[in-house]
């Protein structure tokens, strides 16, 4: 299952937090972590790695706290996401030095293909429009599966084994 850290979502909260504030208005960690009910030195390390990796600005003093570094409209989910955890994976492997099975494996390409929309569809959506609680347009269909029906002739079910 594809599932974010708690520390990205922490980090995705504190964005979205503080792309919604006006543009002068910076926020501490202790003022973030206490509105979402989070421990406020986890969220002092989520913010000060998002510092390291160049999203946020910190500014100490009285009047100080934590902003974004670029306009929330230039700011992916996926830069916050992989400034945390690293890069979006689907598979162990990533190439043949990783994986027993990488000459002979039949699923790696086309999971391969599927972190590629994932990846496409993280970075299309801004942390503005998270901020903004706006839908994501995404490029994979999510349409309904059908759950597989057997055919019935006669009253009976084929069986295609």
């Amino acid at each position: 299952m594809l599932r974010l850290s708690k520390k990205a979502e922490y980090a995705l909260m504190a964005l979205k937090d503080l792309a919604s504030r006006s543009e002068a208005g910076a926020a501490s960690a202790r003022e973030i972590a206490g509105r979402y009910g989070i421990p406020v030195e986890l969220m002092a390390k989520v913010l000060q790695r998002l510092v390291r990796c160049g999203l946020l600005i910190s500014h100490h003093g009285t009047r100080g706290g934590y902003h974004l570094s670029r306009p929330a409209t230039q700011m992916s989910v996926a830069d916050v996401i992989e400034a945390i955890d690293g890069p979006v994976m689907v598979t162990a492997c990533t190439d043949a030095d990783d994986c027993e099975q990488f000459a002979t494996c039949n699923i790696r390409d086309p999971l391969w293909r599927i972190k590629d929309q994932i990846v496409q569809a993280l970075t299309s959506y801004s942390i503005q429009a998270l901020a903004a609680d706006e839908s994501p347009l995404v490029p994979i269909s999510l349409s309904r599966r059908v759950p597989h029906q057997p055919e019935i002739t006669d009253g009976a079910p084929l069986d295609r084994h």
